[in-house]
């Protein structure tokens, strides 16, 4: 992975997502609302204002709203009780595979969070490897190997793991009829009729815990002795249940990975195959080992899948089953049930044990994640997992990834929503246990559901729970204290009821009707921008009340000239006026946000000729000038010429003195003042040189004239015909072709073009029975 990409990865780390789901269902503006508690529960965007005098004389739903429209309508947000979805990480706590270790999510009812959990590969794990075989008769040949086979692993194993431990145990099947023989001489010794000696049937059997002594491994194993039942299954459910719940006793390590190694070659009994024996107590779960014997065997069933799924997890435990080719496929089919399981296939004779065991190790390398919600809490949440595999590794469904090499992290974004608002009794914290499968590290993520208001505790929400107005004697119409402005017009702006002596507003379907006389509302003066009185100002009995600074009809205009000032500081460029917060330009040719732009000020030549012509009517005398200027709106200098070349910012114009003269004046601007150059000398055109022009462009003309007139003719007429270039065709025929040889006959076909042209076809009659030279 690139280094850009992990350390934005490295800061997803502490960076929490907060979204809020938005649903036609929460309706934050009910008139049902009747309290600030009843409020919250409508949504996470409902806010409730409890701010003394927002909103005086309004119906008290009207507190309830979302939280951008309650600042709007005036309400400061500290009086805004919108408890939000938070999250904490706690920081503190080291990890070296899981981070973070603790997180605290607060959410409210319909709400969801987002937080980033890093996952690392670590290169050399210590391993705990326990071996629990089956030792029913079948398998004679298999123990035989894993007598020898103890030493190898462990060396072979040291190149993987920093420290490796191996632990024994065994079983059978539940020693019951009908799935063991019950006569007094089998359950001794099920292979007497063998001529064998065998040890009795047992359910689980724990021999050596985990230790790294493989001297004693290797000696205990060489003691064991198989054993017999009756039926094709045996009970390595109720064996591999306890041997991941016994940690103690199985002498598992916390900072170890788990390994549990089951050698079988039949299928295991499944929870209800033990109503066949009579027993019919559910597994509960828990480790029964007595002197090293599981001593449930006989009393409870055997565990359901599920049930060894959570306890395999629950203990960070890896399950790698070595069966034989016939049971292969019942066991490839139990695989996806079971997290963080190998399925291996055992050679005749566990030829091949020592290798699959190093092949299981290299392929545990998956990543997956498990969440654990308690069973009573499960129904308020939901939880989606998006796994993101470092590079090399693959995808594998949205919450693991496989083939992750050591050192390498695998970043997990989890989202939790709360589904429902929790009753008084559920609103406490839950505890969600965020595990890596087979990782003996989590993460503890507790959520506290929040749907109370906490203005409730200080009783200030000023909801209808916390009182009346007044008493009940005083609550009846006609008691009149202050529902009419200075005493005259209709009680409460007609608008409302005069109620223990103030006025209580008419709910309306346009809007929200308040005031201490019901003189308020937002929806009878004119809009701008979407708003009442463009957000600026109150509708008083339907006209705009606007806010300082404000003015116009729907408070759209700024009183302030500050939008007018162009760069310079000028208002409007001194081109125009202020108005309503922008410039309106004096002149209509000029444009632009503060009249800079007029690209017909300078632009139109004629627009100057009167002025142009006052001055040549003065005959460039000072006076004339003078007086000139004053009446132009250009100032004009004169100079003695003109030159052809002009800048960017002027223009070269001609003005019409006398029928064959003109003169040239030219336009630019100075400092925005349109200033006029005027040359003294007037340019006139003698006949003679229109006399010389005329007679070069006739000419001209005329030379072209003929020479289109020649090309045309020589295209269009046809070139006469020469003799010799009508031919006349000559036919051999064979004796083959006599039948179909022609009559002689003329015929003449004319073409019509310019002049008449005739083709003579000559076609020549035979008789039959002519031989031809």
């Amino acid at each position: 992975m690139t280094s850009w990409k992990h350390y934005i990865l490295r800061c997803l780390v502490l960076t929490v997502l907060i979204k809020t789901s938005n649903s036609a269902d929460n309706d934050c503006t009910s008139p049902s609302i009747k309290t600030c508690n009843d409020c919250l529960s409508r949504g996470p965007e409902c806010g409730w204002c409890f701010q003394e005098g927002f909103l005086d004389g309004a119906q008290i739903n009207e507190r309830c709203d979302f939280v951008p429209k309650l600042v709007q309508k005036g309400c400061e947000l500290e009086f805004i009780e919108h408890p939000a979805v938070r999250v904490e990480v706690n920081t503190t706590l080291s990890s070296t595979q899981v981070m973070p270790k603790e997180i605290t999510v607060q959410l409210r009812a319909g709400s969801e969070t987002s937080f980033v959990l890093e996952v690392r590969q670590l290169e050399r794990y210590p391993v705990d490897m326990y071996y629990l075989v089956d030792v029913s008769a079948s398998m004679q040949d298999n123990l035989d190997r894993l007598k020898t086979v103890g030493i190898t692993l462990s060396q072979r194993m040291k190149e993987y793991s920093s420290d490796f431990r191996v632990g024994f145990g065994s079983f059978v099947d539940k020693p019951v009829s009908p799935y063991i023989n019950v006569h007094p001489s089998k359950i001794s010794n099920p292979c007497s009729d063998y001529d064998t000696q065998c040890r009795p049937a047992h359910g689980f059997i724990h021999v050596l815990p985990v230790t790294e002594n493989v001297t004693e491994f290797t000696r205990v194993i060489k003691q064991q002795r198989i054993s017999g039942n009756m039926d094709t299954p045996e009970g390595g459910f109720d064996a591999m249940l306890q041997a991941a719940v016994c940690q103690r006793e199985i002498g598992w390590r916390p900072e170890a990975k788990h390994l549990l190694l089951v050698m079988t070659d039949q299928p295991s009994h499944l929870a209800l195959d033990s109503k066949l024996a009579g027993i019919v107590v559910p597994h509960d779960g828990n480790c029964h080992l007595e002197n090293n014997t599981y001593t449930q065997s006989t009393i409870m069933e055997h565990p359901s899948i599920g049930q060894l799924a959570e306890k395999l997890l629950e203990n960070s435990i890896y399950s790698i089953f070595a069966v034989e080719q016939v049971q292969y496929k019942w066991y490839e089919d139990l695989i996806p049930l079971l997290p963080g399981t190998y399925l291996g296939k055992l050679l005749p004779k566990a030829s091949n044990l020592k290798d699959l065991v190093i092949e299981a190790y290299k392929l545990l390398s998956d990543v997956e994640l498990e969440i654990v919600v308690p069973n009573h809490q499960i129904h308020q949440f939901w939880v989606n997992i998006t796994a993101l595999c470092p590079e090399g590794s693959r995808t594998q469904g949205p919450s693991k990834c496989s083939n992750v090499r050591p050192n390498q992290i695998v970043y997990f974004n989890i989202t939790i929503g709360m589904k429902t608002c929790p009753s008084l009794e559920e609103e406490e914290e839950v505890l969600v246990i965020v595990r890596p499968v087979g990782f003996n590290e989590t993460t503890a993520v507790r959520v506290r559901p929040v749907s109370r208001c906490q203005c409730g505790e200080r009783e200030d929400c000023l909801d209808e729970e916390r009182g009346s107005a007044c008493d009940d004697a005083l609550h009846r119409p006609g008691l009149r204290v202050d529902c009419q402005p200075t005493g005259t017009g209709p009680e409460c702006s007609g608008r409302g009821t005069c109620i223990c002596g103030k006025c209580s507003c008419d709910h309306s379907g346009l809007g929200t009707i308040h005031g201490k006389y019901c003189q308020i509302d937002d929806f009878s003066c004119p809009y701008e921008q979407g708003l009442s009185c463009g957000g600026r100002g109150q509708c008083v009995l339907g006209e705009c009340q606007c806010r300082n600074g404000w003015t116009g009809e729907s408070c759209g205009c700024p009183l302030s000239t500050e939008t007018c000032l162009s760069e310079d500081g000028t208002l409007c460029s001194g081109q125009g006026r202020c108005i309503c917060g922008r410039c309106q330009c004096d002149d209509p040719r000029r444009s632009g946000q503060f009249c800079e732009k007029c690209p017909l000020c300078n632009g139109s030549c004629q627009s100057h000729w009167r002025c142009v012509l006052c001055h040549l009517s003065h005959d460039f005398s000072v006076l004339g000038a003078t007086e000139c200027n004053r009446t132009c709106s250009s100032m004009v200098h004169y100079v003695d010429g003109i030159l052809g070349s002009t800048s960017d910012n002027s223009k070269l114009c001609v003005y019409p003195t006398h029928e064959r003269c003109h003169s040239r004046f030219q336009i630019g601007s100075v400092q925005g003042v349109t200033e006029i150059l005027l040359g003294r000398h007037p340019e006139c055109i003698s006949s003679q040189q229109y006399i010389t022009t005329f007679i070069l462009v006739f000419l001209l003309t005329l030379l072209l004239g003929l020479s289109v007139i020649t090309l045309v003719r020589f295209l269009l007429i046809p070139r006469p015909q020469t003799p010799g270039e009508n031919t006349v065709a000559v036919f051999h025929v064979t004796n083959k072709e006599k039948s179909y040889v022609p009559t002689p006959s003329e015929k003449t076909i004319t073409y019509r073009r310019e002049q008449p042209l005739e083709m003579h076809i000559h076609v020549h009659k035979m008789p039959l029975n002519q031989v031809w030279p």
